[in-house]
């Protein structure tokens, strides 16, 4: 079988089932696993699906975004072990940039460094903080109904008035060609500033969040380092030769 109608026969498959299995794909199109392992990658270059372990699955609605409420249930062990990380990463004196989501929401429990002071766009991250006595600038502008975060140019402006030591950074999609995305465009232009105004940035993505591409691009992945749950030693290396990643395990 050619290689064309193969990958005609994979998208028609994850079109009816959304998930295929490599040892599915092997007796049904009659190939050896290298092969078939081989037009996943190809076919994932050109966006057309994305890898998961032992397999594919289709690619998420590049405008597809879940809200606040359903975005903090999901892979909540997996975002509280990354966030936990990233909070160890704050020094005494820091001046932080927490952008709104529900990973850097989980970061603030975990905060032990003294006299930091913090700024973000997340409304809900407004309580927890100040329980905790930490310092911090809430930005102006249009609150989002679905995320609840503050966007648009009110807070683009604001946003443009700090610099940080370090920079937090929710993400929806990690793509080796596409960078990072996230499906607002507003949205993204805010994060884009807040990655060019951190000294040191990191993008915050559970093990979903690879090879995922959604509407708007917001850097190159060599802007920021990724800390992750992610331990597919392919992935990682693939992702390796583009930016630094940091791996979490339980």
């Amino acid at each position: 079988m050619i290689t064309a109608e193969r990958h005609r026969i994979i998208l028609q498959l994850l079109e009816q089932n959304n998930i295929v299995r490599i040892h599915e794909l092997v007796e049904e199109l009659h190939s050896s696993e290298s092969t078939i392992r081989r037009d996943l990658s190809e076919l994932e270059k050109k966006n057309k699906l994305k890898r998961v372990h032992g397999g594919a699955s289709l690619l998420h609605q590049k405008r597809e975004e879940p809200s606040v409420l359903e975005k903090s249930t999901k892979n909540l062990s997996e975002k509280k072990l990354v966030a936990k990380y990233a909070a160890s990463l704050i020094k005494d004196n820091d001046c932080i940039y927490l952008d709104a989501g529900t990973t850097t929401y989980q970061m603030i429990p975990y905060i032990k460094a003294k006299d930091i002071t913090v700024v973000t766009n997340g409304p809900n991250h407004l309580k927890p903080l100040l329980e905790r006595g930490i310092h911090t600038y809430l930005l102006g502008g249009f609150v989002k109904p679905r995320t609840e975060a503050l966007i648009g140019q009110l807070a683009i402006e604001s946003l443009r008035k700090f610099r940080f030591d370090k920079t937090f950074i929710g993400i929806n999609g990690i793509h080796l060609n596409y960078g990072y995305t996230t499906p607002d465009p507003e949205e993204a232009a805010l994060k884009e500033i807040a990655i060019k105004q951190g000294q040191q940035v990191y993008a915050l993505a559970d093990h979903t969040k690879f090879h995922e591409v959604t509407f708007t691009k917001i850097a190159e992945l060599e802007d920021a380092v990724i800390i992750t749950n992610e331990t597919d030693q392919e992935t990682l290396t693939d992702f390796r030769e583009k930016t630094s990643i940091e791996v979490v395990e339980k």
